[in-house]
């Protein structure tokens, strides 16, 4: 077994890391805290095998509400949600093959009177009943019609009420924009389908918006301005949280190499990339009784973080006998 200098690899990947063995197994390796998937939707994926894969918690960013009031509460993996997807009428995600009736809730007016039909405050007490943690508005100026600003910043007021973050899917030209101006506090995905301006950069690192890059889904094109704009915001200081859209695409479950392969080459390295893998956002808490258990040789430099990430595995907290400092 190859020594593990737990100096230095804290220097690389961020204090939490411990080499540690399993005590059932021998096996050595490094112990993290529990990563989470920040964007997933879990009607599209087997949650039941990203515990192997290594995540141990995720934030549903568009699922049925009730089904998704009805999982365990002491389920594993540990699940977050945003419950329904808030759309203008007709808008996104509304007639797409992957999302059922039950996962979006046209919102047709600024109505902040709960109970109001198609009222801002109604869609969100809905979501705050069941369960949600966040609540969910797609701009997807692309794909029809988006919610108009009053309408937006009402849905941003009700949630606020409700002590719920609102997570925006931007896509399209101005919609960045008009997220920001009504104060939505992430996005689902680093905008990909423009260019943000260094002002913008600037006002949603200031704001305190967190982004959720997905940035291995898009092809091409939207991945060089997804990476880009990601690249601004993490130099400029933005929050970055690690997030795929697991269920978007034939991917195996569980950690994705590409996706941290493209956060490290927007400059969010080492432990900054374990920072945003190990983000309990929206709880405050990290899961416990639980770790992330990597196998094998510590990474001895930056660019085999990524790739050494990959290979985690969630494992119960007390198998892991960490090693003396």
């Amino acid at each position: 077994m190859t020594h593990i200098d737990p100096f230095a690899l804290r220097d690389l990947v961020g204090q939490d890391a411990a080499p540690c063995r399993r005590a059932l197994t021998g096996e050595h390796g490094v112990a993290l805290p529990p990563f989470v998937d920040h964007h997933v939707h879990l009607h599209l994926i087997d949650a039941h095998a990203l515990p192997a894969g290594g995540i141990a918690g995720v934030l549903d960013l568009g699922g049925d509400p009730v089904a998704l009031a009805r999982l365990p509460k002491d389920g594993f993996p540990r699940v977050a949600y945003a419950g329904a997807i808030l759309t203008a009428p007709g808008g996104y995600p509304i007639g797409r093959p992957w999302a059922p009736a039950e996962i979006a809730r046209e919102v047709s007016d600024a109505t902040l009177h709960a109970g109001a039909a198609g009222g801002a405050a109604t869609a969100v007490d809905e979501q705050a009943v069941f369960g949600a943690s966040v609540v969910k508005v797609a701009l997807n100026a692309a794909a029809g019609p988006v919610l108009d600003p009053a309408t937006l910043s009402a849905v941003v007021a009700a949630a606020r009420t409700r002590g719920r973050p609102v997570v925006a899917h931007v896509e399209g030209m101005g919609m960045a924009r008009r997220a920001l101006d009504a104060g939505v506090d992430a996005l689902a995905h680093a905008p990909f389908s423009e260019t943000l301006s260094p002002a913008e950069i600037g006002e949603a690192v200031a704001s305190g918006q967190r982004w959720i890059p997905t940035v291995a889904i898009h092809g091409d094109g939207d991945r060089e301005r997804a990476i880009a704009n990601l690249a601004a915001f993490v130099a400029a200081g933005g929050a970055v949280l690690y997030g795929t859209d697991l269920g978007n695409g034939e991917r195996v479950p569980g950690v994705q190499v590409d996706e941290l392969s493209a956060m490290d080459a927007a400059g969010l390295r080492g432990a900054a990339l374990v920072a945003a893998l190990t983000d309990p956002w929206p709880r405050r808490e990290q899961a416990t009784a639980i770790a992330t258990f990597i196998p094998g040789p510590a990474p001895r430099t930056l660019d085999e973080v990524p790739a050494w990430l990959s290979r985690a595995t969630v494992v119960p907290d007390e198998e892991l006998i960490r090693d003396d400092v």
